[in-house]
């Protein structure tokens, strides 16, 4: 029996989910990617075995409803191509808002050990940012936050404090798209890889157990990066090590 062709070339990509697409689970992405690939001609490698399966991994996708413009993926392909024309042929294969932004090609390491934490951008339309500011003080100064979210294990309580580096009402730069003179409250968040998950959801429910906090619209979340998180608290772009890679060579 014939073997798989070997892999060549490993291509990391960053891609967003927008607007309405934002709703795509992470398994209807991952059908949509894979009917892409073969529209576009790119040249997958398959794992071996009697059930081969495209070389495709994917690193923390965003939750479904959720916004994120830096989503990452790898491929192994069995030829080299160009990472600029793979951007272009995919971007055209795949829905407007399922976007695809950069492709790099893979340095050492994996891309999993590179992201440890994720900024996210909440937008509470409605609430008065003073109102989300104390919101956000109480949370702060909590030792520990307590939320429940339905699990595959059932309903499960855990901490959504601990987890949280970073949370602060910014200053409004824009009204959201649609708004007009109504309030809409900006939170910034960075939150740590940890198990189980904390999700901006969670962060929102413990918004709301520590001051009663209560959105009457539901929040616009986006997803505004993930990476390593720095001592100072910036996130390091996983790509960034490939790109200086590419830049030695």
């Amino acid at each position: 029996m014939g073997g798989q062709a070997p892999v060549v070339q490993r291509i990391r990509i960053r891609y967003a989910k927008r607007g309405p697409l934002r709703f795509t689970s992470h398994r209807d992405f991952a059908r949509a990617f894979e009917r892409a690939l073969r529209r576009a001609a790119v040249p997958i490698a398959y794992s071996q075995g009697f059930t081969p399966h495209p070389k495709i991994s994917y690193a923390s996708a965003a939750p479904t409803g959720v916004s994120s413009e830096a989503e990452y993926l790898e491929i192994g392909l069995q030829a080299e191509v160009d990472p600029a024309q793979l951007v272009l042929a995919l971007d055209a294969a795949l829905s407007p808002g399922l976007d695809v932004l950069e492709a790099v090609v893979a340095d050492e390491g994996s891309l999993a050990d590179r992201i440890d934490a994720s900024r996210w951008r909440l937008e509470l339309p409605e609430v008065d940012p003073a109102v989300a500011a104390a919101a956000v003080k109480s949370f702060l100064d909590a030792g520990e936050v307590l939320v429940e979210r339905m699990t595959k294990q059932g309903r499960r309580s855990f901490d959504a404090r601990a987890a949280v580096t970073h949370l602060a009402v910014t200053e409004q730069s824009h009204l959201p798209s649609g708004a007009f003179a109504a309030p809409c409250a900006i939170i910034d968040l960075v939150v740590r890889q940890v198990t189980p998950a904390v999700r901006p959801d969670d962060v929102l429910s413990g918004l709301r157990v520590v001051a009663g906090l209560e959105p009457p619209v539901p929040p616009r979340v986006t997803r505004l990066a993930q990476g390593t998180l720095t001592a100072q608290g910036e996130i390091v772009d996983p790509l960034d090590t490939d790109r200086a890679a590419i830049g030695g060579h």
